[in-house]
């Protein structure tokens, strides 16, 4: 063979000619009347051409369907919802293998078979709806073995189980070849991905490892989406586009070890104060995580947002996008249809795509550790809210039972707790899910009874105690904050009398019109005794007159026969140490006393018709 005939396959090589072309050289020889020695060798040249040919189309498909797989991981990457990602899955399969149908199947382990999901290009019903029994025809026998299986003429295939149902549909829909991969979490099969097409025609082993792969893909986006709506399992979605993109460029490995940092986040059960500052680590920047209200929940750097920062963060939740702002980018931080708020990152440089990605990965791992941290303490929150119901109905029965179930949640009941009861506004469940979390956060406990919210917190006044209240649910209820107060009080019976004195000042609020109001007993005083709605007069001589009574009770003094034979001679030190046989300067000693228990302010004319009446009916309950 000469030279020149050589170059001449070389540059239908070169120039990508078609199969055809590679003849041109031969026949042309031949025109020529060159030997038998001289065809055979540029048939033989003409072979290997046409090899190199055959191998550089198939590394060009490989690497087409190479880049099909990872434009179609990035589309399921994107998708949150479970039929949006089944259907791209489908999609995306009848598309690379060109085939007339593409449909995919979810294993049932309750009745042990696996049923249509996803279909596209199916014309009939029947086809929608059949289900496959393990086992029984190609999709069942590849749920069951989790292997590939496929075949060019379904109906003449004697490898598979055939079933009149299955057949029948099969039938109906015109179906002839039909390809099978099984969708795998590791070694389990979730599901079956399926193309399939209307004549004869066998799958090669390319279309085999094709689909293969993209079941593979398709099975981490099926799971990802279960786990966002679980809420259990989000590890698997950021491993799987780590993994993805660990491959590609240095700008998608940096986005890959970001995934890994906020992945030792998740697994060393981290909370969103570890985020944001991972994200400072791996981006610059000052980063800060607000609520939908604009506060902040956790921050590192300059942790104030400016108005127009929030302004960005306000159009990223309206979008549910990344949006842009003045020197800020913001990245919604979204859980299904819940929003927690947004993930700030204050930048003086443009974001690279990949950045960007981080950023948006990171306010998704937010969202699941704040769906955590919600969901945990919900279920907190139940178990104290029981809690707090047995106290309220059972307090004698059982208060050592009490006392320990309240040890196991982290409290004490011996230690003073504040009582607040609020007349209900607004949702209800989410006015109960504010108070839950107020109360969590602060070792308390909440719940709903009798129509009103009860609210127990330890270590508080009776005021500071609604004030945290009050600021917990001004975002849930949005309207006129109306509760009672009581407390501090020790002990579950005393509780249980705070929760009374607690709902009486509520009531003699509610009667007097005054909504928008915290009261206590004592701001109330007698006018709450008479307003109230439990008319209970033990709750009015306790915040009256309870530091006094106790005094006595502990000394075994007489303040409160003082007291009463001070008002009975209108106040006259003289008669009041006649009638008692005492010194005038012993009573004026016990009166003295009574100032430090009471407070200088019992002489007044107004306290002094508490005090009075708060004597009248400690002697008549005795």
């Amino acid at each position: 063979m000469g030279g020149v005939t050589g170059i001449e396959f070389i540059e239908l090589l070169a120039r990508d000619a078609s199969a055809v072309e590679f003849e041109g050289p031969v026949l042309a020889a031949r025109s020529a009347g060159a030997s038998t020695e001289t065809i055979a060798e540029l048939e033989r040249a003409k072979g290997l051409a046409l090899q190199v040919r055959a191998v550089l189309e198939a590394r060009r498909r490989r690497e087409s369907e190479l880049s099909a797989l990872y434009e179609t991981a990035n589309d399921l990457a994107a998708l949150t919802d479970l039929d949006a990602v089944l259907q791209a899955i489908v999609n995306r399969a009848r598309q690379l293998l060109q085939s007339d149908v593409a449909y995919l199947t979810l294993n049932d382990e309750g009745q042990g078979d696996t049923y249509m999901r996803v279909t596209e290009g199916v014309l009939t019903a029947s086809f929608r709806a059949v289900r496959l029994p393990m086992g029984a025809g190609l999709g069942g026998l590849v749920a069951q073995k989790a292997t590939p299986y496929s075949t060019a003429d379904y109906f003449e295939d004697e490898r598979f189980r055939h079933t009149r149902s299955i057949d029948s549909a099969v039938a109906d829909e015109g179906l002839k070849s039909i390809l099978g991969v099984p969708l795998l979490l590791g070694r389990q099969v979730i599901g079956v991905l399926y193309a399939a097409n209307r004549s004869v025609r066998p799958f090669g082993r390319e279309e085999v490892a094709l689909l293969v792969s993209l079941a593979a893909h398709a099975a981490i986006a099926i799971d990802s989406a279960r786990l966002l709506a679980e809420t259990q399992q989000a590890l698997s979605e950021l491993e799987a586009a780590s993994e993805m993109l660990k491959s590609h460029t240095d700008n998608v490995e940096r986005a890959a070890d970001a995934h890994d940092r906020l992945m030792r986040i998740v697994l060393r059960g981290g909370g969103v104060d570890d985020v944001v500052r991972e994200v400072r680590a791996v981006l610059g920047g000052d980063v800060l995580v607000v609520d939908i209200t604009g506060e902040v929940i956790a921050a590192d750097g300059d942790g104030s947002p400016q108005p127009h920062e929030l302004v960005v963060a306000e159009k990223s939740l309206a979008t549910s996008a990344t949006a842009e702002g003045d020197g800020v980018i913001s990245a919604p931080v979204l859980a299904g249809a819940d929003q927690f708020g947004a993930l700030l990152l204050r930048r003086t440089v443009d974001l690279h795509e990949s950045d960007r990605r981080i950023l948006e990965r990171s306010a998704l791992v937010t969202a699941l550790l704040l769906l955590f941290r919600r969901s945990v303490a919900e279920a907190e929150g139940r178990v104290r809210g029981e809690l707090l119901e047995d106290l309220l109905t059972g307090a004698d029965r059982d208060p050592e039972g009490l006392q320990e179930r309240a040890r196991v949640l982290g409290s004490n009941l011996q230690q003073p707790h504040a009582v607040v009861v609020v007349q209900l506004t607004g949702d209800r469940a989410r006015v109960s899910q504010a108070a839950a979390y107020a109360a969590g956060v602060n070792g308390g406990f909440a719940g709903i009874r009798e129509g009103h919210l009860v609210v127990v917190l330890p270590d508080r006044t009776a005021h500071e105690a609604a004030k945290i209240v009050e600021d917990g649910l001004r975002p849930a209820t949005g309207a006129a904050f109306t509760a009672g107060a009581a407390g501090p009080a020790g002990g579950p019976a005393a509780i249980v009398a705070a929760y009374q004195e607690a709902r009486q000042c509520l009531g003699a609020l509610v009667a007097l019109g005054r909504t928008d109001r915290i009261a206590t007993a004592g701001d109330l005083g007698f006018v709450g005794l008479l307003l109230g709605g439990d008319h209970r007069p033990d709750a009015f001589v306790r915040s009256t007159l309870g530091p006094v009574v106790e005094y006595d009770a502990a000394r075994r003094t007489q303040l409160v026969e003082t007291l009463e034979a001070y008002f009975r001679v209108g106040g006259n030190l003289s008669r009041t140490a006649a009638e008692l046989h005492l010194h005038v300067n012993t009573v004026t000693q016990r009166l003295d006393r009574v100032a430090k228990l009471l407070g200088e302010e019992w002489t007044e004319p107004g306290r002094q018709l508490e005090v009075q009446l708060a004597l009248r009916l400690h002697r008549l309950t005795g």
